[in-house]
């Protein structure tokens, strides 16, 4: 059963914080960025004013830099994490297939052996004692007799071919399991780097995040204050701090929508799942003809240019990738209950709409489909991680909690 709710919209939060609380947006930038004291002695001076100009078109160059340059990190951090990442759930897959393997093997030679065991209690009852014997003392069985033996020397070629068969088997379960253990440590090894590499592309997410925003709100500011020194018309430190108050009032207020549903979101599950995105499978999760010998550790949901992407359930943003994320483009990675993770990817630039430490309801729009990273049109790579690290095959996995992809 699949109810129907309305989904939201969430904003992307980039708040000014605690230097808005105290009235001054200064505390949260560098000391040698112009102040609004600078700019109203400098107002009836014109050498004075060209020097404050002069600062603030380098404010804005360093910040653009700035910004530019972590998100060049986020973005090498994000390279080396996927890299990382898409060899550890290569060997990850293929450790799991080994030990079925070597599980299906050591079935086999159980089931040998035991048939070799019933086939030998069947020739002791068929062939057992001295057969001259058995033919002078009972010549009226002879041909009974006869016959038991020519089926036991039958039995006895089937129970050497079933031996070795046992064996064969034997050997490759042992050889298998050997192989797996192999593997599980190489998978550790993997493990531990993938972990590390995203810890620190998830940093430098962060820090091209603020370096983002601390640009976004100053520029807002520089130009309140050229205005002030080169235009007629008055501004002040007042005027803009209320534009700032109405900013965040209006984010606070989109904050707020998240909590009321939407259609958009689409169809929700009894169990609180929901359909990333609309449209069709255009490519599987694993090993495929799409991706060669690569492993695709998601499966990619045929959505258009612009279409909204929802979370599929309930849980708190890890990673909202500012800069492109190895081939999966714009990225984000929410967290669910159970340490399940979800993951989005190839978002259009631009079109990430929630924020690191953002907690999010099962339905809300985070982001909008795009064709960022290793992408030849616009749809949705969408990850399932059950247990945080391993990927799984997002389709059993959704249909399992109610909801149907593709």
């Amino acid at each position: 059963m699949v109810l129907r709710v309305f989904g939201f919209t969430a904003a992307l939060s980039l708040v000014i914080g605690a230097s808005v609380v105290a009235g001054t947006s200064q505390a949260a930038f560098a000391d040698d960025y112009p102040t609004w004291g600078d700019v109203t002695e400098a107002r009836d001076d014109e050498a004075a004013t060209q020097k404050i100009v002069e600062r603030i078109k380098a404010a804005l160059v360093k910040l653009e830099a700035d910004a530019a340059a972590a998100q060049k990190v986020a973005e090498e951090k994000g390279n080396i994490w996927q890299e990382a990442d898409t060899k550890y759930q290569a060997k990850a897959t293929q450790t799991e297939t080994l030990q079925e393997q070597a599980d299906a093997a050591s079935i086999e030679a159980d089931e040998a052996e035991t048939r070799i065991g019933e086939i030998a209690v069947r020739l002791v009852r068929a062939g057992g004692g001295d057969v001259t014997t058995n033919l002078l003392t009972n010549a009226q069985d002879a041909e009974t007799l006869l016959y038991n033996l020519g089926m036991s020397s039958k039995i006895s070629q089937q129970t050497s071919s079933l031996f070795d068969r046992a064996v064969q088997a034997r050997n490759t379960a042992q050889s298998l399991s050997d192989a797996t253990e192999v593997a599980r440590a190489e998978l550790e090894v993997l493990k531990i780097a993938a972990e590390e590499a995203f810890v620190e592309a998830q940093a430098a997410a962060q820090a091209a995040a603020t370096a983002l925003a601390e640009q976004q709100e100053r520029e807002i500011e520089f130009e309140a204050q050229l205005a002030a020194l080169t235009s007629a018309r008055e501004a002040t430190e007042a005027s803009y701090l209320e534009g700032v108050r109405k900013r965040e009032a209006a984010r606070a207020k989109a904050a707020a929508a998240a909590n009321v549903p939407n259609l958009d979101a689409g169809e929700i599950s009894l169990s609180g799942w929901a359909r990333p995105a609309a449209g069709y499978i255009t490519s599987v999760y694993g090993y495929s003809s799409n991706y060669g010998s690569s492993f695709h550790k998601g499966t990619d949901i045929g959505a258009g240019c612009g279409a909204g992407i929802y979370a599929a359930s309930s849980g708190t943003v890890v990673y909202a990738g500012y800069g492109w994320n190895g081939g999966y483009g714009n990225y984000i990675i929410l967290e669910h209950a159970g340490g399940v993770r979800t993951a989005y990817g190839h978002i259009v630039d631009g079109g990430i709409h929630v924020s690191y430490g953002q907690s999010v309801a099962v339905g809300t729009k985070i982001a909008n489909v795009g064709t960022t990273g290793n992408s030849t049109g616009c749809h949705l790579h969408f990850e399932v991680r059950p247990q945080s690290w391993n990927t799984t095959n997002p389709v059993p996995f959704m249909s399992n909690e109610g909801i149907r992809l593709g």
